[in-house]
């Protein structure tokens, strides 16, 4: 019998400043809408192919992306998929498909992107890798009795515009 995967890697620049906000129990998350972009060549012209990304990180790592990341960082991000349902103000179930981050990598030293601080280490590993999987079910993401509602704003008023 084969087994499944739901595994996601990315390397691309956040849109925006990190979105953090805390939970009734007091924990981190933060909402990073980052870009990934490839080109390739159609009827002899250069085409860009920008492709855009909702992630999630909890806990220490939500509060690490507030406190080193900004519009412009480039990172690694290593997580999975998750889909999550909630109701809008007018009692309409809403579904969104994010990334639940699970590894966060800054790939920028001090300097090479304007504001980005060099990061402390952080759990004995490398500098700047954030390898912080969950040891247990309940920590991966909020309690089941607690409604976050949309993980980005414009969830709300139903726009399903760009991100930025």
């Amino acid at each position: 019998m084969a087994g499944s995967l739901n595994k996601v890697m990315l390397i691309g620049r956040l849109g925006r400043d990190p979105e953090v906000r805390y939970t009734q129990s007091g924990q981190a998350v933060a909402n990073l809408n980052m870009a990934t972009d490839e080109s390739y060549v159609k009827d002899g012209q250069k085409v860009e192919q920008t492709e855009w990304h909702r992630i999630v990180f909890w806990g220490k790592q939500a509060e690490l992306c507030s406190n080193y990341l900004h519009k412009g960082s480039l990172i690694y991000v290593e997580g999975k998929l998750q889909t999550r349902q909630w109701q809008d103000q007018q009692g309409q179930n809403r579904y969104t498909t994010e990334i639940r981050g699970f590894i966060l990598q800054f790939l920028e030293s001090k300097g090479q992107s304007q504001g980005v601080a060099q990061a402390p280490q952080y759990g004995g590993q490398q500098q700047g890798n954030y390898n912080n999987r969950p040891q247990q079910p309940a920590s991966q993401g909020p309690p089941a009795d607690e409604d976050l509602g949309p993980a980005f704003p414009s969830e709300a008023s139903g726009m399903d515009d760009a991100p930025f």
